[in-house]
C-alpha cells in the first residue's frame, strides 16, 4: 500500500481528533466526576464521550476496518482485519483531572501490525501532530505546518530525558543516573512526550508503565516518520493488533542515535 492511499484516512482522523478535542474542552476544569476502571486507572465522561464520537466516525467512514479503543469493549473481530484503527480518546486522563493541560486525543491506523498513520491532538493548545507512512511527521499550530525531525544528540549523557509527571518510577531514575543524563522534562500524555522527541525538543523517553496499544500506536507513527526509534524496554519492535493489547513491556523512544546503547544499559539494570 502506497503512502497516497492514506490521504482520506488522514483527513478523517484529523477531523475526528479535532472534534473530540473540542468536546473534551467543554468538560475541562468543570469539576467532572471521576470513576475508576481499576487500580490507578481513572475515567471520566469526557473519555467516554470522545471514545463514542471517534468510534462512530471511524466506523461510518471505514466500515470494513477493525477498531480497538480504550473505552469500548474489545470483541476481537479486529484480529481478522488487515487494517485496524487504534484509539486513545483521552490520553492523559490523570493530567486532564489535575488540570495540567497535558492530555491529548490519539488516533492511529495499523496495517499488518505496523503503524501507518498517527494523529495526536492537544485540545487546550490546538496543537496537531500527525504522521503518515513515508510522508513525514508534522506539527500544525496557529495555522502553520512544520515538519518534525529528531535531534542529533548522540551522547546519552547529553540527552534530555522526557518522563512521566505522574508515573516516574525508581527504575527510570536509576536508568537516568546510569546513563549520566542531567536534563529531565516531566510531562503528561504518552503522545505529548513522544511528540517532544519527534520535534527534537527532547532526545529520549523511557517508561515502565506504558503498556497499551492505544497509548503507543499514534506516537510510534510520529517518531518513526521524524527519524526516531521505538522499542520496548528489551529492545524489541512493537507489533499492533495483538490478541492481548496490553502485553508490551515498557517503552524506549529515542532519536535513534544511541538506542542500542541505551537498551543495553537498561538490560543490565533489569538483570540486577
Amino acid at each position: 500500500m502506497t503512502s497516497h492511499d492514506f490521504e482520506h484516512e488522514l483527513d478523517v482522523a484529523m477531523r475526528l481528533a479535532r472534534m473530540a478535542g473540542q468536546e473534551i474542552n467543554k468538560y475541562y476544569k468543570t469539576g467532572l466526576a471521576v470513576d475508576h476502571k481499576g487500580v490507578d486507572e481513572p475515567v471520566t465522561a469526557a473519555d467516554r464521550m470522545a471514545d463514542e464520537l471517534i468510534s462512530a466516525g471511524l466506523q461510518a467512514a471505514f466500515p470494513d476496518d477493525g477498531l480497538l479503543t480504550e473505552e469500548s469493549d474489545d470483541d476481537l473481530l479486529r484480529l481478522e482485519k488487515e487494517r485496524v484503527w487504534i484509539v486513545d480518546p483521552l490520553d492523559g486522563t490523570s493530567e486532564f483531572i489535575a488540570e495540567t493541560d497535558d492530555f491529548a486525543v490519539q488516533i492511529a491506523l495499523a496495517v499488518d501490525g505496523h503503524p501507518a498513520l498517527g494523529v495526536v491532538y492537544q485540545p487546550v493548545k490546538s496543537h496537531l501532530l500527525y504522521a503518515v507512512q513515508n510522508r513525514g511527521a508534522y506539527l500544525v499550530r496557529d495555522g502553520t505546518r512544520t515538519r518534525l525531525q529528531v535531534s542529533s544528540v548522540a551522547d546519552p549523557g547529553e540527552m534530555c530525558l522526557v518522563a512521566s509527571r505522574s508515573h516516574y518510577s525508581t527504575f527510570i531514575e536509576t536508568a537516568r543516573q546510569a546513563l549520566g543524563i542531567k536534563s529531565v522534562n516531566r510531562v503528561g500524555s504518552v503522545g505529548l512526550k513522544v511528540g517532544l522527541v519527534a520535534r527534537g525538543a527532547c532526545d529520549l523517553y523511557l517508561a515502565t508503565t506504558v503498556s497499551k496499544e492505544w497509548d503507543l500506536c499514534a506516537p510510534h507513527a510520529l517518531l518513526l516518520e521524524a527519524g526516531g526509534v521505538v522499542t520496548n524496554l528489551c529492545g524489541e519492535s512493537l507489533v499492533y493488533n495483538k490478541a492481548d493489547p496490553v502485553a508490551c513491556t515498557g517503552l524506549v523512544a529515542s532519536n535513534g542515535l544511541a538506542h542500542d546503547q541505551i537498551v543495553a544499559t537498561l538490560a543490565l539494570l533489569r538483570s540486577e
